[in-house]
């Protein structure tokens, strides 16, 4: 529920409601959504009868829905625990199974609603004049092209499969007050500090980024646009920032007259190969060469990351050196960004071309941004190191402080 009304808000500032088919297109656009941010498939078909050809194709994740039902999840998975001295593992799979047959059952019911076809307006065959033209109408207005969209419920069921049970496992992970099973125990002190604090570090950005986007919505104006790229698209966009600023690239491209929900500065930057046609990287200085405000990523980085990386080592035990902390927050840094540079991937295409007068292209448009994944790992692993390092020199005096600040 929580994700299907953070997607139905975000479509409505998206201007979604305006869709051809009234209420019942809005509603099949939301189910797609959420499938889509639990990790489910929806394919687009293109549909022009015989005398024209259409494609289409979107591989992208809302992933503002996907995270307020991660923590929603985790928080209501962790809530019959909170009072347990100690959580055998099968009381921890008598609350996971109900949990995931519940979320399947969700899943395949939505993948039932996410199905539309929408009719489309040949505005770009208006141009051609003459009998040429007049032609190339009627073919158009005979083929009736078509676009929609359907889901394909086995490979969304296992996706989705997969997102529930990443989901309970890192809520257990990053609770620091939910009790493990016995065998589970002596791991505490090596894993739940340091998966917390890359947690919180996440988190921080988006809390960062939707801080900005509330001062941009007040003061730059279309706050409808800025509102729909907050509640569909706002971790894509964090997370990205956060990549950017320790060093890490993308790689992509914007071409045609559509776009996704993103900051003007990247669409620039996407746009800025050969007018969209060639890829464009992504990085700390292509962003700057457009606005110089870019190089704040930087700074901004080495402070979260070493702000994560005290309250890391404050929350481990006194006896931890300094180095463990550092191959801890270098892992888990590590093993995060491998798990979510690979969901800020976004392909979307879509063309229409009229068959045997010259294959024209009637419409078309290609939005393309791609992670470089190993090397975003790489530099997660490096900072994680350094800032776990300095993170563990730093916490020493702070609870000497805070101990003797102890009445």
């Amino acid at each position: 529920m929580a994700m299907g009304v953070t997607a139905a808000l975000g479509l409505w500032a998206a201007g979604a409601t305006g869709l051809p088919g009234g209420g019942n297109a809005f509603t099949a656009v939301v189910a797609a959504a959420v499938v889509m941010a639990a990790g489910g498939q929806v394919g687009l078909a293109g549909d022009a009868g015989d005398l024209a050809g259409a494609r289409a194709e979107l591989t992208a994740m809302p992933l503002t829905v996907t995270l307020v039902g991660a923590l929603v999840t985790g928080a209501l998975f962790l809530r019959p625990l909170r009072h347990h001295a100690v959580a055998r593992a099968r009381d921890l799979l008598a609350l996971a199974v109900p949990t995931v047959v519940l979320w399947l059952a969700a899943l395949a019911g939505l993948s039932t609603l996410a199905r539309h076809d929408f009719p489309l307006t040949l505005g770009g065959t208006q141009e051609a004049g003459g009998d040429l033209g007049d032609l190339v109408r009627q073919l158009m207005s005979a083929a009736h092209p078509t676009i929609g969209f359907r889901t394909d419920l086995g490979p969304t069921l296992f996706y989705g499969l997969l997102w529930i049970l990443g989901v309970l496992v890192v809520a257990v992970l990053v609770s620091r007050r939910t009790p493990l099973p016995p065998r589970f125990v002596r791991h505490h002190q090596a894993v739940r500090p340091a998966a917390s604090a890359v947690l919180l570090l996440f988190l921080a950005y988006v809390s960062a980024g939707l801080l900005i986007g509330l001062v941009v919505a007040a003061t730059k104006g279309h706050p409808a646009e800025t509102f729909a790229v907050l509640l569909l698209g706002l971790p894509n966009v964090s997370w990205l920032a956060l990549g950017v600023g320790i060093g890490g690239s993308w790689e992509g491209r914007a071409e045609g007259p559509f776009g996704l929900p993103m900051p003007q500065i990247l669409d620039h930057v996407l746009r800025g190969g050969n007018g969209g046609k060639d890829l464009s990287t992504v990085d700390l200085s292509t962003l700057a060469s457009y606005d110089g405000r870019a190089w704040w990523l930087l700074p901004i980085a080495v402070v979260l990351v070493l702000g994560a990386a005290v309250a890391m080592a404050v929350r481990s035990p006194a006896r931890v050196r300094p180095w463990r902390h550092a191959l801890h927050l270098g892992v888990a840094f590590a093993v995060a960004m491998l798990v979510i540079a690979p969901l800020t991937l976004v392909e979307a295409r879509f063309g229409l071309s009229v068959i045997g007068i010259g294959d024209l292209e009637a419409l078309g448009a290609v939005v393309l941004l791609r992670p470089h994944i190993w090397g975003l790992v790489g530099l997660a692993l490096l900072w994680g190191l350094v800032a776990g390092f300095l993170g563990g020199l730093l916490a020493a005096p702070l609870r000497h402080r805070a101990a003797t600040n102890v009445p």
